[in-house]
């Protein structure tokens, strides 16, 4: 049980929570994670990788979201709910990761949800400050137990791609996605990702290759293979 006030959380009296996140940090499996932008591609070179290497995909809830659909007819209501579903998601994906003992790469991290789209919604005036505070809070305890991904692939795209791309795949939801709602974002990501010092860092760029293209694949494949023993 997590007990939360306006700028710190902390653990409940529950003794097992000491000794399962001691084991969470000592597992050695191999954990590889995909971030991008909205329609960046991750989804779909999660599934490509995971077939490629034999990895055990975990992909962002989405179908299962009960926040999307009102979140995108009415963001500033429910900016905080989503953004909670999507922390407590993401966190026990990691927990299952590190205690799956397989090779597991991941769409999206729990670390965009944070520096990326709880921080643009509340800059946007989309999110109260106490709800980003106690949001805040939350996600600092959180990664206290969490180890960064061994890799980390960073899937780089322009705003006409990103919006080629949504519109290829047609998701009712994202059709009110706004111009300067994915530009904020892309912004974001870059100053998240020309900070990022926690692990191995792979940047793909996106614009002007096709994931699905045997060629274009092969091409990044060889990329995180050299990623992953220190060639680059």
């Amino acid at each position: 049980m997590l007990f939360c006030k306006k700028n710190t959380c902390r653990l409940g009296t529950f003794p097992y929570f000491s000794h399962f996140f001691s084991s969470l940090k000592n597992k050695s499996t191999m954990h590889i994670a995909v971030a991008g932008n909205i329609g960046s591609g991750k989804t779909t070179l999660t599934g490509l990788l995971a077939k490629h290497f034999n990895w055990n995909p975990h992909y962002e809830e989405v179908e299962h979201n009960p926040y999307l659909d009102s979140f995108y007819e009415d963001m500033q209501r429910w900016s905080f709910n989503i953004q909670i579903f999507f922390l407590n998601s993401r966190f026990r994906q990691v927990m299952d990761i590190r205690n799956s003992g397989k090779d597991v790469i991941q769409d999206r991290t729990i670390y965009e949800d944070a520096h990326i789209f709880a921080a643009n919604l509340y800059s946007m005036g989309l999110m109260e400050t106490r709800d980003y505070e106690n949001y805040q809070s939350l996600f600092e305890l959180m990664t206290r137990f969490l180890q960064p991904p061994d890799l980390l692939i960073y899937l780089r795209a322009s705003v006409p791609t990103l919006i080629r791309h949504i519109a290829k795949r047609n998701r009712e939801f994202e059709q009110s996605i706004s111009i300067s709602y994915l530009t904020n974002l892309n912004e974001r990501y870059e100053k998240w990702i020309n900070g990022y010092k926690d692990g191995k860092l792979l940047i793909i760029d996106t614009d002007n290759i096709d994931l699905e293209n045997p060629e274009d694949l092969s091409t990044v494949v060889d990329r995180i293979e050299g990623s992953l023993n220190g060639l680059f």
